[in-house]
C-alpha cells in the first residue's frame, strides 16, 4: 500500500493519475493547501519542501519520496509499467519529463499566478508567461504531429505533461490552433485512470486534514 499525500492541482494529478494507470493500491491523505498544512512540522518530515505531492510505500520500508517528477520515476520502476527499461526509450522518456518539470510546469504556474490570482494586472508579466507557453505548446505541437506520444509509447512524461497542459485555459492559453497537442490531449482525456485520477483527492474536510497530519506520526 502507498500513502499519497496530495491535493487537486496538476502535480498531484500527475500522481493519483499513475498510480490508476498502474494499478497500484493506494490512501489518500489530502491536503487542504490553504491550511498551511504542508508546512507544519510533521508534514515537512516527510517533505521537507513543504509542497505536494509525497508517497511513503507502506510495503518497502515506509520509504518517502517527494516531488512530483522523482515520485513517477519511482512508481514507474516499481510496477513496471509507463518507464522503460531500454536505456534509449527510458532516456526519451525522461527528456520529456524533464522538459513539464523544467518548462510546462513553471511557465504554466506563472502565468496563473499573472493571469489568475496577482492583485494587479500586470500585463508584460501575462504576456511573457502566457507567450512562452504557447511556444512549448508548439515544441509539443511540432513532436505530436509525427508521434502519438511523447516518447514512443504511453509514459510517465504523458502523465506528467497531460496533468498540466489539460489546465490551458486556466493561464489563459487556447490550445485550438495547436492540432495535434489538442488530439493528444482528447486521447488521453478519454483514457479512465485519467478521468479517474483528476477526481483525486476530493476537497478536504479540516478534520480529514488533522488526522492525515497525525498519521505521519502514528505510522
Amino acid at each position: 500500500m502507498i500513502d499519497l499525500y496530495t491535493a487537486a492541482t496538476p502535480n498531484g494529478h500527475k500522481i493519483s493519475i499513475a498510480l490508476e494507470e498502474m494499478a497500484l493500491p493506494y490512501n489518500v491523505i489530502a491536503i487542504d493547501l490553504s491550511s498551511g498544512v504542508q508546512k507544519q512540522p510533521e508534514y515537512l518530515k516527510l517533505n521537507p519542501n513543504g509542497r505536494i505531492p509525497t508517497i511513503v510505500d507502506r510495503d518497502n520500508d515506509d520509504f518517502v519520496v517527494f516531488e512530483s517528477g522523482a515520485i513517477l520515476v519511482y512508481l514507474g520502476e516499481k510496477s513496471g509499467k509507463f518507464y522503460p527499461t531500454e536505456a534509449k526509450k527510458r532516456s526519451q522518456v525522461l527528456q520529456w519529463l524533464m522538459f513539464q518539470m523544467g518548462g510546462i510546469g513553471p511557465m504554466m504556474g506563472q502565468a496563473n499566478v499573472f493571469f489568475r490570482y496577482f492583485p494587479e494586472k500586470l500585463q508584460p508579466a501575462i504576456d511573457r508567461y502566457q507567450n512562452e507557453v504557447k511556444r512549448l505548446f508548439g515544441v509539443m505541437d511540432g513532436h505530436l504531429a509525427e508521434n502519438q506520444f511523447l516518447a514512443g509509447d504511453y509514459s510517465i512524461a504523458d502523465i506528467a505533461n497531460w496533468a498540466w497542459v489539460r489546465t490551458h485555459n486556466w493561464s489563459g492559453v487556447d490550445i485550438a490552433d495547436f492540432l495535434h497537442l489538442t488530439r493528444w490531449v482528447q486521447e488521453i482525456a478519454a483514457r479512465p485512470a485519467a478521468q479517474k485520477g483528476i477526481e483525486i483527492p476530493k476537497r478536504a474536510e479540516p478534520e480529514d486534514v488533522v488526522k492525515g497530519v497525525q498519521s505521519i506520526l502514528v505510522r
